[in-house]
């Protein structure tokens, strides 16, 4: 089946979930208005229909390739990247001090799901360009901003960032690449960097590539690491392309999924570069980068399970197969498969209301620099990283599962689906890092941050006892019950909480899920019977993961690998 942009869910969510209007209705952001909105989603959405779907199987099946030293990409990505890139999707939410949209990261977000549906692996491309072009906003000089930020929004030049090394995966701070200073503010930087995504390509004229290196002087760990920009072709001040950089792919990974995005292994011999922030804070400079990522990541998770909802439902509408109590028709009314579409459609709904109410928080820290609302983006960044990722690896095996010995036949590209998002829960910090960073530093403030939502989430209960009990009640007794967990985590050691950590988001995750549900029920009466699937059937999964939250590491740590291995 052809994908299909969901603008009318996006609409939905936007106005009547995530509180898109707040955005809106900001100074920074005025120009968001319905009308741009509409065609925004629009032009967006056809251009995923119509130029990037066709590719996501070709990509899969002509993977990126390495000639000489020299990536060749997929047929047809050169020209998916020249469309997407011509539109300008590249620097929605870029300054326009550098040519950039400067438009909220909600509406990015919604741009990048349709993106990501009709061919994640192109996606990854721009998603990871958008995520420099943010760090470069925070950190760079005025002139390294004014020469590469412009030529990333064109499209002319594309971005990557490298941070694991061989030794060096999740623990950044063991990573050996060097900087040598040159005593001209460059530096020479040696090194290998793995599993760097769009290392190169055949499309873009450069490709700057954000690395973290050691200086000299620089002590042990993650607080000894530098920030430095290595472009593939040395520009001049002007912008003008000159020497080939000491910068190369050696190899590219024969991976799972994701085929026609390359994975490269990057050699850097003495590669010129320039120092981004101040030396030895890189790992601060390089969050502003991951932190974009992290939600674009999440965003990914629901763009595949939008896109296997949708396979997955046009089978069961086709399929004709055994009898059901309305006669002998399709698969759709068997009971066990209405249920496994329901569930899929909940869960892709809760993922995406989580990534575009991170989105919006994160618009409106940037429009009123308000604390509290850093502070919900902070907090949500890692729930819509991790929750959306499971969901989209969920999703999509549930949508092989629905098509049967269709669904494990490569040629109906169920399983690509399963394939290729099965790394979004690895990469940008692994779902488990994700969870400790929920439970650690989010949680510095003494779980203020978490308690403020949980109170509006029973504000939002309290409301609607009037109209859903049979919703709301439900809803409100997951929050104070994820209220009590909170207290149980703020009280335990700090390997206690760790080995808790994954329950917990996963608790939050539901009892968030079950929130929005509840919004949509009130905005739209239809939208009850989903809310009801979620609600009742889904979302009491919180109380087994809150139930792992209580009982700490000890047990875990009584499995030694003598007994795993008995």
């Amino acid at each position: 089946m052809p994908y299909r942009a969901p603008l009318t869910e996006l609409h939905f969510v936007l106005d009547h979930v995530a509180g898109f209007a707040d955005v809106a209705a900001t100074p920074r952001f005025a120009e968001a208005s319905p009308e741009t909105v509409t065609a925004i989603l629009a032009e967006a959405g056809r251009l995923s229909e119509e130029t990037l779907a066709p590719l996501n199987r070709v990509g899969d099946t002509h993977p990126a390739r390495l000639d000489g030293d020299r990536v060749r990409t997929s047929p047809g990505f050169a020209e998916g990247y020249r469309a997407i890139t011509a539109g300008g999707w590249v620097g929605m939410a870029a300054s326009p001090a550098h040519g950039g949209m400067g438009l909220p990261m909600a509406l990015t977000s919604c741009v990048n799901e349709m993106l990501g549906s009709a061919c994640m692996a192109l996606q990854m491309n721009p998603l990871m360009t958008q995520g420099q072009i943010e760090a470069l906003e925070h950190h760079a000089s005025d002139e390294i901003k004014a020469l590469y930020i412009p030529r990333m929004i064109s499209g002319d030049w594309c971005a990557t960032m490298n941070l694991t090394e061989p030794q060096a995966g999740s623990d950044v701070g063991a990573l050996r690449t060097k900087a040598e200073p040159l005593g001209d503010r460059t530096y020479a930087i040696s090194g290998q960097k793995i599993y760097i995504s769009w290392a190169d390509n055949d499309f873009t004229e450069n490709v700057c590539h954000l690395v973290l290196a050691r200086l000299p002087d620089a002590v042990e760990g993650s607080r000894g690491i530098s920030l430095f920009m290595v472009p593939k072709i040395i520009p001049d001040a002007a912008g003008k392309l000159g020497a080939r950089n000491g910068v190369k792919v050696v190899s590219l990974e024969h991976k799972l999924g994701l085929n026609g995005s390359p994975t490269a292994v990057m050699q850097y011999e003495r590669a010129k570069g320039w120092l981004i922030g101040a030396p030895h804070k890189g790992l601060a400079a390089m969050f502003t980068m991951m932190n974009n990522a992290r939600l674009g990541v999440g965003v990914q998770g629901v763009s595949i399970a939008e896109a296997a909802f949708q396979q997955a439902l046009a089978h069961a509408i086709e399929r004709k197969q055994g009898r059901t109590p309305f006669g002998a028709t399709a698969i759709i009314d068997h009971a066990d498969v209405r249920r496994m579409l329901a569930e899929m459609k909940a869960e892709t709904f809760a993922a995406r209301a989580i990534a575009l109410a991170c989105a919006v928080a994160i618009d409106m820290g940037t429009a009123t620099a308000d604390p509290t609302w850093q502070a919900r983006a902070a907090l949500l960044t890692p729930i819509a990283k991790s929750y959306g990722t499971e969901v989209g690896n969920l999703v999509a095996q549930i949508g092989v599962q629905v098509q049967g010995g269709m669904g494990f036949i490569e040629d109906t590209g169920a399983a690509q689906f399963l394939r290729d998002v099965r790394v979004t829960t690895i990469y940008e910090g692994t779902n488990g890092i994700q969870a400790m960073d929920l439970v650690g530093r989010k949680m510095m403030d003494g779980g203020e941050a978490v308690f403020r939502l949980i109170d509006e989430i029973e504000a939002g209960a309290e409301a609607a006892r009037g109209r859903w009990p049979d919703l709301a009640t439900p809803v409100w007794n997951a929050a104070e019950a994820l209220r009590e967990g909170t207290d149980v985590l703020l009280a335990q050691g700090a390997e206690d909480r760790n080995a808790g950590a994954a329950p917990y988001l996963r608790a939050f995750a539901r009892v968030l899920g079950g929130h929005f549900h509840l919004r949509a029920a009130m905005a739209a009466p239809a939208r009850a019977d989903l809310a009801r699937v979620y609600i009742r059937r889904l979302m009491p999964d919180y109380a087994a993961a809150l139930a792992q939250v209580q009982e700490g590491a000890a047990g875990l740590y009584a499995l030694t690998p003598e007994v795993l291995q008995a």
